[in-house]
């Protein structure tokens, strides 16, 4: 017979639930102090915490047909729709299937070269900038990944839409307060965050259906199709309902613009806020860049290989904070996961967030160590303890590039700059979609010696 996982005390379920709403990481984090399976109880709805490598491998991969996409994103529909990140079954492996082609690795290694001009433009632009003043980094390396983004996967200039970011942000504040009210508050009731989101709303569909219109009329002129943008108008007016096939690339295309640019800008402000906290690590990486792209010359793609410390330093840097913090699930059917028994309806919920800080998986959880990704040290650790992309069949497609430009942009960026933290700033951690950071990055920057 299974088990009935341990639930919170009953006096502490208050606070455990009041912490959905205000601080999601300390709720987590509670919820994983307690056991590596914890059952939560609110009348009718019931929820289930797994912080296991094997409990996740079973919830993502091996029984991943049970479970459909939970709290947080089923929310996120309201703007997302059904795109990748949201949709279902069918849909979803259509949708896959569509886009997969464009970030095979070979494709992706071809792609160094557009990566690489960015990476040094990024460059260019923190020298200039760096001379007026604190500049908020975290808002220039989202830049880096849209025109990455652009470059790479749509073949589109994006450079002309810098109101992507704020408008995700809106849209990311509005699935996150429903959550949190469990979408009982209409979107038309004037409250701030709600008007902030139908702008964004409004912003998003604008640029869309230009970009749309734009990267339609190059095909029509004979431009190449191996884009996933391309790919994705090809799949819609292929559509029996013309309507239905335009709805279907909206919603595609916003969630490939989110999820294309927001993890990985995450991620860079994570590892340069950390290299600026650990001088030691970052004079390591620019040792290595520096021997690795010798002469100032920007990286290719056979230096990411080379790049090994710097990339362990990235990994380190996605264990503290990966990008995707949770993965929520609802269980279609009864369950058993380890043996604890899953009801029917359930929410189910795998954190890499608390994962990643497992003491009985990683020794001093809470210490920046690149280290722990040598290939020596990490030989032994079980494959499901580190999911920064997620797992199983919904694996992110664009893990590769990410990695690149993440490790891409590390090295050229310590090798010729000194980046230091603003004093006061604590880089606060802010789980919406992605693990995003509060109030930005501001450092000071200056050429390195």
């Amino acid at each position: 017979m299974s088990a009935r996982p341990p639930g919170p005390p009953l006096r502490a379920l208050p606070g455990l639930l009041r912490k959905l709403a205000v601080d999601r990481l300390g709720m987590m984090r509670d919820a994983a102090a307690l056991a590596d399976a914890v059952r939560v109880s609110v009348g009718p709805k019931r929820m289930y915490v797994f912080n296991r490598p094997d409990y996740a491998k079973h919830v993502l991969a091996d029984n991943a047909a049970n479970y459909r996409k939970g709290i947080g994103l089923v929310e996120s529909r309201r703007m997302l729709g059904d795109g990748l990140l949201t949709s279902e079954g069918e849909l979803w492996r259509a949708q896959r299937r569509t886009v997969q082609p464009a970030f095979r690795p070979g494709r992706i290694a071809a792609q160094a070269g557009a990566v690489a001009e960015e990476a040094v433009r990024l460059l260019d632009l923190l020298v200039r900038r760096g001379g007026q003043g604190p500049v908020d980094v975290l808002h220039e390396v989202t830049g880096f990944t849209l025109g990455v983004l652009g470059r790479t996967v749509l073949d589109t200039d994006l450079g002309g839409y810098g109101g992507i970011a704020h408008a995700f942000e809106a849209v990311q504040d509005q699935a996150m307060f429903d959550m949190v009210t469990q979408g009982l508050v209409p979107v038309w009731v004037p409250l701030r965050t709600q008007r902030r989101f139908r702008r964004a709303r409004r912003e998003l569909t604008r640029i869309v259906d230009e970009l749309v219109a734009d990267r339609g009329a190059r095909m029509a002129e004979g431009e190449s199709a191996d884009d996933a943008f391309s790919r994705m108008i090809l799949a819609a007016r292929a559509q029996s309902d013309p309507a239905a096939g335009r709805g279907r690339l909206r919603d595609e295309l916003v969630t490939l613009l989110l999820a294309g640019h927001e993890t990985t800008a995450s991620t860079l402000g994570w590892t340069l806020l950390l290299l600026a906290r650990h001088p030691r690590v970052r004079d390591l990486v620019r040792e290595e860049a520096r021997g690795v792209l010798a002469g100032g010359r920007p990286p290719e793609a056979e230096d990411l290989h080379k790049l090994t410390y710097t990339t362990q330093v990235v990994q380190e840097a996605m264990r503290l904070y990966p990008p995707v913090w949770i993965l929520p699930r609802v269980a279609r059917r009864a369950d058993e996961v380890g043996g604890y028994a899953v009801s029917a309806g359930a929410d189910v919920l795998v954190c890499p967030y608390t994962l990643h800080r497992h003491p009985g998986l990683w020794e001093e959880p809470e210490r920046f160590d690149p280290g722990r990704f040598d290939p020596a040290r990490a030989a032994d650790r079980p494959r499901y303890a580190y999911i920064p992309f997620g797992a199983g069949p919904r694996f992110c497609v664009g893990s590769g590039l990410g990695m690149m430009e993440a490790v891409f942009v590390t090295a050229l960026l310590t090798r010729d700059l000194d980046m230091d933290v603003v004093p006061g700033h604590e880089g606060v951690a802010e789980p919406m979609m992605s693990l995003r950071m509060r109030g930005g990055l501001p450092m000071t920057v200056r050429r390195a010696r």
